[in-house]
């Protein structure tokens, strides 16, 4: 059986409460739902790694745009505190990504990126911002 990324996608939307959007096969969004009602976006992308040859998914979720005075060094330092989870600067964003290959992964561990990744993104956005943007 092929996997659908997206009804996964939408029914782990649904068993935690969350919100989903579909961009395209590829593609979505889920609204993740955390602690004291805060939210964070997790977009989803299923797309060819290059490197590995062989398709992925890339878990994302923005905390704020890049500015000079954020210490680099720190995120850095914290990359080793997470297991799936990274910080990553893309188009002047800083991010968080997790991802995985889809032919190794199942989907509990899906659940256990997103979960990471928002949780993660959206501690760092209060952390830098003082808000909850994303």
């Amino acid at each position: 059986m092929e996997f659908n990324f997206n009804e996964f996608m939408e029914r782990y939307a649904e068993e935690i409460g969350g919100q989903f959007s579909e961009y395209d096969h590829s593609k979505s969004v889920i609204i993740v739902p955390l602690e004291e009602n805060r939210f964070q976006a997790v977009l989803g992308v299923i797309k060819y790694n290059e490197k590995f040859k062989k398709m992925g998914i890339e878990f994302s979720s923005k905390v704020c745009p890049y500015s000079d005075d954020i210490d680099c060094k720190q995120l850095v330092l914290e990359n080793a505190k997470t297991c799936y989870a990274k910080f990553v600067i893309v188009d002047d964003f800083v991010k968080v990504e997790g991802s995985t290959f889809v032919e190794t992964t199942l989907q509990e561990g899906m659940k256990e990126i997103i979960r990471e990744v928002a949780q993660l993104a959206d501690e760092w956005e209060l952390k830098l911002t003082g808000l909850d943007v994303n």
